[in-house]
């Protein structure tokens, strides 16, 4: 596409997915918008170069991340206020996940910018879809701290939370984070996902015992790593949640109908919400 079709997008901050890995993971709309920008800010020029390369995009390139963005985002601005359009990028995935974008976008609205945003690749959601951990919640959070106290101490601030947990983690430091997971959460089941859409791309499931075992006599794995923790135990309070949420679906729903809500909507296995039901109804009716 020629810059005279720039008139596809008007002018604003255009937050862009690129892949995370592999290159052909990229939207059309995307490749569209990174022909058609005046100028692409992202992290690093020289990761970002091999896919434009890949594309045959031309568009000029500036460095905006961590160390200098107070220097470089009044320029931002200034050609944003000007009619520019600018697509933000990072290294790999989406945007302003682990990375400074969100400072950009908070300026770009205080001042009346028109901000959108292109989806596409997430390590997160990746990572997520691949383990097989309940989905209808998760956490994100990001890299934990490198010292084991400050690390745990902030593993803890989630420990009761109803929800798969999602960190990203370093090779050189992920045995040190298993075993520390393990040791404020309990031997949850987990997942370590490395190299995700990349030609060597491993999810390894496993209780947070099995996995450090794993790790312990293996040698330290390459590449980017997702870790994803399973939600706590049920209580004995979560089990009167899901009386609750099955009396309220057998009003109105067949047994059968009334599991794959309850299933769907708490993350708890068919089997045992369907134990439950059958307990809970007249005599299964329904089903």
């Amino acid at each position: 596409m020629e810059k005279k079709q720039r008139n596809k997008f008007e002018s604003g901050l255009y937050v862009t997915a690129t892949p995370i890995g592999n290159l052909g993971d990229i939207t059309l709309r995307a490749i569209d918008l990174l022909k058609a920008a005046d100028f692409i800010a992202c992290e690093d020029k020289r990761v970002s170069g091999k896919l434009l390369s890949y594309y045959e995009i031309d568009t000029p390139m500036i460095s905006y991340h961590d160390h200098n963005a107070q220097e470089v985002m009044p320029r931002i601005l200034d050609e944003l206020g000007s009619g520019k359009i600018i697509a933000l990028i990072s290294d790999a995935g989406t945007p302003l996940i682990s990375d400074p974008g969100y400072r950009l976008v908070n300026e770009c609205r205080a001042n009346d910018i028109m901000v959108t945003s292109l989806p596409g690749a997430s390590a997160i959601l990746c990572a997520l879809t691949n383990a097989g951990m309940p989905t209808n919640n998760f956490l994100f959070q990001g890299f934990l701290p490198p010292k084991m106290q400050a690390r745990q101490n902030e593993i803890k601030k989630f420990k009761s939370v109803d929800a798969s947990i999602i960190y990203y983690e370093s090779p050189k430091r992920l045995l040190a984070c298993l075993k520390d997971l393990n040791t404020v959460l309990g031997n949850r089941e987990a997942a370590v996902c490395r190299e995700l859409t990349k030609l060597y791309e491993e999810t390894r499931k496993g209780s947070l015992e099995s996995l450090i075992e794993h790790y312990e006599d293996s040698p330290t794995p390459k590449g980017e790593i997702v870790i994803i923790v399973s939600p706590p135990e049920k209580t004995e309070g979560a089990v009167n949640d899901l009386d609750d949420a099955l009396k309220n679906a057998l009003e109105k729903l067949s047994v059968k109908e009334a599991v794959a809500a309850v299933t769907y909507m708490t993350g708890r296995k068919r089997k045992e919400v369907y134990k439950r039901a059958l307990e809970l109804s007249d005599n299964g009716r329904g089903e």
